[in-house]
């Protein structure tokens, strides 16, 4: 086969990355040989999050040199921000502490007035197991779409402020004028859920594998109905849920709602502290994505019946930079849907 004189030197230029590459996380091994790496989760146990950091924990120090343990933690608090700062502020930064929070902390961010206890894109992002679409739903005998909500109250169970558990539910009121009532001080998804099956609220918004993984029987037996889902396209799997999106009726109402369903894309996403030394993150971003191709990670994953949508960190870091050049003239309604500052 004959190669062009370009390619040729394509091929070159590729190889000796590969080989310069090799030494780089060869030169990982001695840190990692007989170390353990913490794996902080911003929520308490139970929930998707928490279930994917564990099944991540079985499978992906095979994959980093050096074979380190990972040894999850979960650190419950302010919807993931007391992770998420620990991580920032107090964690070593040599590549021994992952994480995993809330993926609407970077719009947080973008729409803070000051104040912020971390900076998102500073984190080092490894990558993403899976898109995080939540869903609101409520009892079978409560409400049958949504258009319902513009007319009827419907108590939600939540939890605090900055939670996609409560963002969501009060985004749909501020911008569309859904009549949620929105119940927080829950702790996490598992006590919100349980509020609805003992009838102390009419529904609850989670993410969709918190759903079906903890409560698939509701699906099932439909006793249940799903309402929304805060994506911007419909996921495979809701094929007859629509998105908040497909309820604008203007311009602005669906610059909004987009606005604040990005976090969709960050989804299921691990990071580590700043400053990760290169080879390290490397190693570390390299060993994820090949983890999500471990075929007894993947395994544990279908028994699970969880969702699987591997994305690089460094694309997930990109995303986190567009999330960040939100328009200004979006913010002062982003502030109030997302419940940052107070409407007057």
């Amino acid at each position: 086969m004959m190669v062009s004189r370009r390619n040729s030197l394509g091929l070159i230029a590729g190889g000796l990355t590969a080989l310069a590459a090799r030494p780089a996380l060869a030169d990982v091994e001695p840190f990692y040989k007989g170390r353990n790496i913490d794996l902080i989760v911003g929520y308490p146990p139970g929930g998707s999050n928490n279930l994917y950091a564990r099944v991540l924990a079985n499978h992906l120090g095979k994959y980093i040199p050096g074979h380190p343990g990972i040894v999850v933690r979960n650190m419950p608090g302010a919807g993931s921000v007391t992770a998420a700062a620990f991580v920032f502020n107090s964690a070593p930064r040599d590549g021994t502490v992952l994480a995993i929070a809330s993926p609407t902390l970077p719009l947080e961010e973008r729409l803070s007035t000051g104040g912020q206890r971390f900076k998102s894109s500073e984190f080092s992002w490894i990558g993403r197991v899976n898109t995080l679409v939540n869903v609101i739903f409520v009892r079978g005998e409560s409400l049958k779409t949504l258009e319902e909500a513009f007319k009827t109250p419907v108590r939600l169970s939540a939890t605090g402020a900055g939670s996609a558990i409560t963002v969501y539910p009060n985004t749909t009121n501020y911008v569309l004028g859904t009549r949620f009532d929105i119940v927080r001080g829950y702790n996490g998804s598992m006590e919100g859920m349980l509020a609805v099956e003992r009838s102390e609220v009419d529904g609850h918004c989670t993410g969709w594998d918190t759903l079906k993984t903890s409560h698939p029987g509701w699906i099932e037996n439909k006793s249940i109905n799903i309402l929304v889902q805060f994506a911007a396209k419909r996921h495979a799997e809701l094929k007859d849920v629509p998105t908040v999106v497909e309820f604008a009726k203007t311009q602005r109402q669906s610059d909004l709602l987009k606005a604040m369903v990005n976090a969709a894309e960050i989804g299921t996403s691990f990071f580590s502290t700043p400053g990760v030394p290169a080879d390290r993150l490397a190693a570390l971003r390299n060993g994820f994505m090949r983890c999500m191709e471990d075929r007894d990670f993947l395994a544990e994953i279908a028994t699970l019946r969880i969702g699987l949508d591997p994305q690089p960190g460094e694309r997930v870091a990109e995303t986190v930079a567009e999330i960040s050049k939100i328009p200004d003239e979006l913010v002062p309604d982003l502030q109030q849907a997302s419940l940052m500052v107070t409407a007057k």
